[in-house]
């Protein structure tokens, strides 16, 4: 668009003394130009007109919105540049899957040549004819500083212009979905189990439709569908196992994958498991011996009283009877390591004994 075209458009914003000086103002340059915010619309002369800032709109390409009576149209916008060249670039915000043009954009649309793109430094392309480059369909990564380089046509030589830099930043058009279980990832068999694929749009694209799908283990339980959920009625030991969702947009230019939740079905023994004890010790093989002290009588088993019942523990009070049969057979260990003690002794001395006497050898009588 020409600065001329520009100046038309925005002259019923203006009073006569403010559109004479602008005129003034870019006649007197040399100025490129694109667009930027106008903020304030309405009739000037009435009591009903209203100045709207830009962040009122919801979205800056909205056609059109009404205040007290009065229909207005979406704001365009206008930057006046002192430059022979400028990169023209989109003034809303640009989200994932969103198309792209960058425009180099010379001062009076003067012919260019050799015009090349540039993001972050690095050219995209080798230098050509056009004066748009455009993304398709752009994604994070093509956020960056974009500017561009061009030779002006004229009968001479031509003069080289490179334009300044401008930052284009690609929002996140949804986060990825976070895969959730209601009311539990371990619920118990013949249960219910809802499968949730949770993410949001933001308040710009809240019209977008998103599509969700469901996986298990590397196979689709659920194709595409509008509904984020995924309802199991009766859950079972087969429904175990590792689950992810995905969520899409509806031309699939967007798509984003859920971490994996493992689901693990509870069966009826597992629910009520009884808790472990530790086993009570073995009683050791030994020879019977003979004590000198028989043992004691055994003391009677406690009568367990409804005090007891609801206190006791099996791992905080042992069993009497137990715990006396165990003394009595330790009782009977210490006897028979003495007993082997004393045995120990006679042997060393029936051996010492018997050296001795086989050193002096038999005696002689004469």
């Amino acid at each position: 668009m020409k600065l001329g075209c520009v100046l038309m458009a925005g002259a019923f914003y203006f009073s006569p003394a403010m559109l004479w000086a602008a005129q003034m103002l870019l006649a007197g340059c040399h100025a490129a130009a694109s667009f930027e915010a106008l903020q304030c619309e309405g009739p000037v002369s009435t009591q009903e007109s209203s100045c709207h800032p830009e962040d009122d709109l919801t979205d800056p390409r909205e056609v059109d919105f009404q205040v007290k009576g009065y229909t207005f149209s979406a704001p365009f916008h206008l930057v006046v540049s002192y430059d022979w060249l400028i990169l023209q670039s989109p003034t809303w915000p640009i989200f994932e899957g969103d198309p792209l043009v960058l425009r180099c954009q010379a001062w009076q649309d003067w012919p260019l040549t050799q015009v090349t793109f540039y993001q972050d430094g690095s050219a995209l392309g080798p230098p050509g004819p056009n004066k748009e480059f455009s993304i398709a369909v752009v994604q994070k990564e093509d956020s960056g500083h974009y500017h561009c380089s061009a030779i002006f046509r004229s009968p001479g030589p031509g003069s080289p212009e490179t334009a300044s830099p401008v930052a284009i930043t690609v929002q996140e058009l949804f986060r990825a979905p976070v895969l959730r279980a209601t009311p539990s990832a371990e619920p118990q068999e013949g249960s219910p189990v809802t499968l949730s694929c949770q993410t949001k749009l933001p308040l710009q694209r809240s019209a977008v439709r998103l599509l969700f799908s469901f996986y298990k283990d590397s196979r689709t339980v659920r194709s595409r569908g509008p509904s984020s959920e995924f309802q199991i009625p009766t859950a079972s030991e087969a429904h175990s196992g590792s689950y992810w969702c995905e969520a899409a947009t509806e031309d699939n230019q967007v798509w984003k994958q859920s971490p994996k939740l493992e689901i693990r079905v509870q069966g009826p023994s597992s629910s009520a498991a009884p808790p472990t004890l530790n086993p009570a010790p073995q009683k050791s093989a030994a020879p019977e011996t003979t004590s000198t002290e028989p043992p004691g009588p055994l003391p009677p088993r406690p009568t367990p009283s409804s005090k007891d019942l609801g206190s006791s523990s099996p791992l905080q009070f042992p069993d009497p009877h137990l715990h006396h049969q165990m003394g009595v057979l330790l009782k009977q260990m210490q006897d028979m390591r003495v007993i082997l003690g004393h045995l120990v002794m006679e042997l060393r001395d029936l051996s010492s004994h018997l050296k001795l006497k086989t050193t002096k050898g038999p005696a002689k009588y004469e």
